[in-house]
């Protein structure tokens, strides 16, 4: 029997299965979305707090809190309002010990989520999350180490940190999350090498969610990465990463599916500047592996996908700061992904070659639409300011104002995006515009907004204009 047949039997004798699993794939769509917008408001507040890590110094204790207030009101496509409050707090210290050779940090996070009477996507409208561990490491200078107390001079630098810490290599497209790992860092003349050995964090998102578990994550890292820095204005780089998919989804004859995506990353790039006022980064992936298709469990469909991601950022010297950025975003996809473009269930047809790009890397693709980088091409073009920075009152100085808009295309007009309501064969997704302004009253007390506004395209049945309404503040002490 030829393959292409076994396949259509296969759909044939699964038919009311495949119906129910698509009803539950529709329910997930928004949930899919509400966690991509959940990790971008994660994303800022991080980029905030690792402000705060430890600086070199002979001895420094230090410590410090986070404490935050956000509201969220929006539209997901199939309730037209949603409300949501979310209040966080971070308790971190940190130490620096023996002029740097001894560095350590750790942050516990609790936090509760708040949402009206019937907006909750489970039964669970109060959930209180934590107190949980954050961030948590100890880094050791081997170099600086065996200098002052064995007096041995090493030819290259070498540290290593253990523990949980954000991961990030090359741009981050393919690999930026929080990780259990050990890392060794070494640098031997201009050439610095990074290596990995580190799993997710048990509590992190599940890639595909169609799994029995999906709010857990058992993947094991694996990696080595070269940077080069001997360039004044630009600093290329080049990484392989694996990832290997240890969680246990119970019986493999449920549904006579299995889950486990295993998948390794090539990638290429540079960051650098172009001139005095310009930034650029790029960043190309290549992705094989092997994953589970529509009702299999027995047989791996090969992975070869790959993605990029090119970014030019412009900043003015003058008044207010100007700054006006571009940035385009692939992430190829599968023609046989017609209900999901990283699920097992609804995903790849069984026995055929799987195209779609999941990695676990972090773009900014839109608050509204937050669509995952898979089967997708992203034009963003954004600008900001500080329009009174030059005012006379202190506490106008850091008002930042902004705006970012984005243009969105599938790959392959047949097959899924993330948003499971784009339900039209059609490659047009829309396009969205976002506004924010992100304010520092003081050095302890800020303030944000930020408004987004989705108009879907052909692709979508519903042209129902969606917006997204996040504002919040913030005290550090």
């Amino acid at each position: 029997m030829r393959t292409g047949q076994l396949s259509r039997r296969i759909w044939t004798l699964a038919a009311v299965i495949i119906l129910a699993d698509t009803v539950w794939l529709q329910a997930q769509a928004t949930s899919e979305t509400y966690l991509n917008q959940q990790r971008q408001v994660e994303e800022q507040i991080r980029s905030e707090l690792d402000k705060q890590l430890p600086v070199e110094q002979k001895v420094l204790v230090d410590w410090g809190g986070w404490l935050s207030d956000n509201f969220f009101l929006f539209d997901d496509g199939i309730e037209s309002s949603r409300t949501l409050r979310r209040y966080d707090f971070r308790l971190w210290g940190s130490l620096n010990a023996d002029e740097g050779i001894h560095q350590g940090y750790v942050r516990m996070r609790m936090g509760l989520n708040d949402f009206n009477h019937g907006d909750s996507y489970d039964d669970n409208e109060d959930d209180i999350e934590g107190p949980n561990l954050d961030r948590g490491w100890y880094r050791l200078d081997w170099t600086k180490f065996l200098q002052k107390y064995e007096s041995l001079d090493l030819p290259f630098g070498l540290a290593t940190t253990v523990g949980r810490d954000y991961v990030l290599w090359g741009t981050g497209y393919a690999l930026s999350l929080p990780l259990d790992a050990v890392q060794v860092t070494s640098n031997i003349g201009d050439l610095e090498i990074d290596g990995l050995f580190g799993r997710t964090v048990h509590s992190w998102d599940n890639l595909d969610t169609s799994r029995p578990h999906f709010w857990d994550s058992w993947r094991y890292f694996y990696g080595v990465q070269f940077a080069y820095k001997g360039f004044e204005k630009h600093k290329p780089f080049l990484y392989y990463v694996w990832q290997r998919d240890r969680q246990d989804d119970g019986n493999p004859l449920v549904f006579l599916q299995q889950w486990q995506y295993d998948s390794e990353y090539l990638g290429i790039g540079s960051a650098g500047q172009l001139g005095s006022n310009w930034r650029y980064s790029g960043e190309l992936v290549y992705e094989q592996g092997r994953s589970y298709g529509e009702r299999q469990f027995r047989h791996r469909n090969k992975i070869c996908a790959y993605g990029w991601d090119t970014q030019l950022e412009y900043f003015h010297p003058g008044k207010t700061h100007p700054r006006v950025i571009f940035e385009y975003m692939f992430a190829s996809g599968d023609p046989d992904r017609l209900l999901s473009p990283s699920n097992a269930v609804g995903g790849n047809e069984a026995f055929t070659k799987d195209t779609g790009f999941n990695a676990f890397g972090y773009r900014d693709t839109g608050i509204a639409l937050a669509a995952d980088l898979s089967n997708i091409h992203i034009w963003r073009t954004g600008a900001s300011f500080f329009p009174f920075e030059n005012q006379k009152t202190e506490w106008l100085k850091k008002l930042e104002m902004g705006t970012d808009w984005f243009l969105y295309h599938k790959h392959h007009r047949d097959a899924a995006i993330s948003d499971a309501l784009a339900d039209q064969q059609s490659g047009y997704l829309g396009w969205e515009t976002d506004y924010y302004i992100n304010w520092r009253f003081t050095s302890d007390l800020a303030w944000t907004i930020r408004y987004g506004a989705f108009f879907p395209g052909g692709a979508f049945s519903d042209q129902t204009t969606r917006t997204f309404l996040l504002t919040g503040i913030t005290w550090n002490f």
